[in-house]
């Protein structure tokens, strides 16, 4: 087993005009949970197509499982699985002959195709509709169809390229325990994300990317300490009044702070001085006659340390998609 399940070179990417990657270098240890945490269109979708062998890079390299993606392409295509952000499956055939047909794509005999087939389902607690066509399963029955697809050939590397995008809390939930368990059977896996609290949940470690570059990379942990200490959080009443607001308290903290433009939530890092600011932004926004709806010390987030690194909040999509067009804003789900 090579010590790295995954590592990329200076990974890039363009599509016309648009740099989608702009040299990405990763490297994800084995029976890990390595998250890829950005904003729409910050690359996350083109690195997972270039180590699935779906994308060839325009410059540098990268192996998967040992395998080089471009020269060993097809033997890698056989140790990796990937489950994308729709559920790729056949809405006419049920949900045994989903997974017996992705079987048979892997060249396996009939026989074994339908015994894996069977065995999946059950694992994912699909067996009572696995004779209903899928057409009649409901998104979070489906998005589980879609991984006991990518499990059928029991890759050593799976992709998850934002599997809980459009779940319900629910939902969620039940995917986060399954792709707990399948780190704890020894599967190495790569989530893309744009859901802050599930990097936090799940990921042993995440690299940061935006526009196409990774900004940062670290545990969960040490994300978190670059923001330092406490953090601030203030919300006002008139949202027409939040730049007002910021302008009276963002140069209170040792780090500066930010605006959250989805929520209008200010957040100041206040390092050890939290009550002395916290004091003080109150005196200063009464004073500004600028009404609070809530103000509260916490300890940092994930959302703070994005928005520390970015300047913008991360389920923000006003960057160009990867595939050239421009995207629209998401909301968290």
């Amino acid at each position: 087993m090579p010590d790295q399940m995954i590592r990329t070179e200076s990974l890039r990417k363009s599509f016309g005009d648009v740099h989608a990657l702009k040299g990405v270098d990763l490297e994800v240890e084995p029976a890990t949970v390595f998250g890829l945490l950005g904003p729409n269109g910050a690359g996350k979708t083109t690195t997972v197509r270039i180590l699935t062998t779906l994308l060839a890079p325009d410059e540098g390299r990268a192996e998967v499982a040992g395998f080089d993606v471009v020269r060993d392409a097809e033997p890698l295509r056989h140790v990796i699985g990937l489950a994308g952000q729709s559920a790729a499956v056949d809405e006419n055939l049920t949900g045994l002959e989903n997974i017996e047909m992705v079987g048979r794509l892997y060249h396996l005999a009939a026989p074994e195709a339908r015994r894996r087939a069977v065995e999946i389902l059950g694992r994912f607690e699909l067996s009572e509709a696995a004779h209903r066509t899928a057409k009649t399963y409901s998104g979070g029955m489906r998005r589980r169809l879609d991984l006991c697809a990518s499990l059928v050939g029991r890759p050593t590397v799976l992709f998850l390229d934002e599997p809980t995008t459009g779940l319900d809390p629910r939902s969620r939930i039940e995917m986060w325990e399954i792709i707990r368990e399948l780190q704890n059977e020894g599967t190495t896996i790569l989530l893309t994300t744009q859901y802050l609290d599930e990097a936090d949940r799940l990921a042993d470690r995440i690299a940061v990317i935006d526009v196409g570059r990774v900004i940062a990379e670290g545990t969960p942990t040490e994300l978190k300490m670059r923001v330092g200490g406490e953090v601030l959080a203030i919300r006002v009443v008139d949202r027409s009044r939040v730049g007002e607001a910021a302008g009276q308290v963002l140069g209170l903290g040792p780090g500066g702070g930010s605006v959250d433009n989805n929520t209008g939530e200010i957040t100041v890092p206040v390092g050890d001085q939290g009550p002395a600011i916290l004091t003080e932004a109150v005196r200063r926004l009464d004073r500004a006659g600028v009404a609070l709806a809530d103000i509260a010390l916490r300890r940092p987030t994930l959302d703070d340390v994005f928005m520390a690194l970015t300047g913008h909040a991360a389920e923000e999509g006003d960057q160009p998609k990867e595939n050239g067009k421009r995207g629209r804003r998401r909301r968290r789900g």
